[in-house]
């Protein structure tokens, strides 16, 4: 019988007693630490204790690089390390980092079955960079959530596609999709079976185009008797949040 671990995402930005305690709180068996990819020289210099106190209690502690002021990049890892815990119950601490970084956990919480959590201090530090910025440990409270509906499998791989086609000196059209989606054996394609070139268009509006299209993902312009899709800014960045379904 495959065990089941709980598993804790921390920020690990100017705190200390928030991520320790909560952790000790529910006996985590393993605790991931977002760790701000800048120069080591500018971490607190708590940081090396911080995961020798947790690693001494028997948690495994893992770090991973993020830019904790970019709201995509904490996305994207977050909602990838969930996916790698899929059957273990993953609680996702917002209240370590920074203000952008608490934004983007939740957002992954949202897209996935993670459960966002803020922890209350006993009190706060004065603003000095170096400090922690609060002390003690009340307790937390489960933020409530709104699912948001992700980008499916199919949609992230045409993200992908068009990521990696689109150069400088061509631009994938409507017809080069359905070639990749064939070639990819992508599901809105190989399970629908269509009978023609006609019904292959209509199947890649529907599922793929025209909804990216409405989010905001991709750009379609027409050139002469074809269309082509390329990939927006805010595609860019929801191919990297979501680039794990992959």
């Amino acid at each position: 019988m495959q065990s089941i671990d709980e598993v804790h995402i921390a920020p690990l930005g100017y705190e200390y007693d928030r991520i320790v305690e909560p952790v000790r709180e529910h006996g985590v068996d393993v605790l991931y630490l977002l760790e701000h990819d800048g120069p080591a020289s500018e971490r607190p210099t708590y940081h090396d204790e911080l995961k020798s106190v947790l690693a001494d209690e028997g948690i495994d502690v893992r770090s991973k690089a993020v830019d904790l002021l970019d709201i995509y990049d904490v996305l994207g890892v977050v909602t990838t390390l969930v996916s790698d815990h899929v059957d273990d119950i993953v609680r996702v601490n917002v209240s370590s980092g920074s203000k952008l970084s608490a934004v983007g956990a939740a957002i992954a919480c949202m897209a996935t079955d993670a459960t966002a959590y803020y922890v209350q201090p006993e009190g706060y530090a004065h603003q000095d960079r170096d400090e922690r910025q609060s002390y003690g440990y009340v307790g937390e409270e489960v933020l409530p959530t709104y699912p948001i509906e992700s980008p499916s499998r199919d949609q992230v791989a045409v993200m992908g596609y068009l990521e990696e086609a689109d150069t400088e000196v061509y631009t994938p059209k409507k017809k080069d999709i359905i070639d990749y989606a064939e070639s990819a054996n992508l599901s809105f394609i190989s399970e629908s079976s269509p009978a023609n070139d006609k019904a292959k268009f209509a199947l890649l509006n529907a599922n793929i185009v025209d909804p990216l299209a409405e989010d905001g993902y991709v750009d379609v312009s027409k050139v002469g008797r074809q269309k082509q899709v390329t990939l927006t800014e805010t595609g860019r960045d929801v191919l990297r949040a979501f680039r794990h379904k992959l």
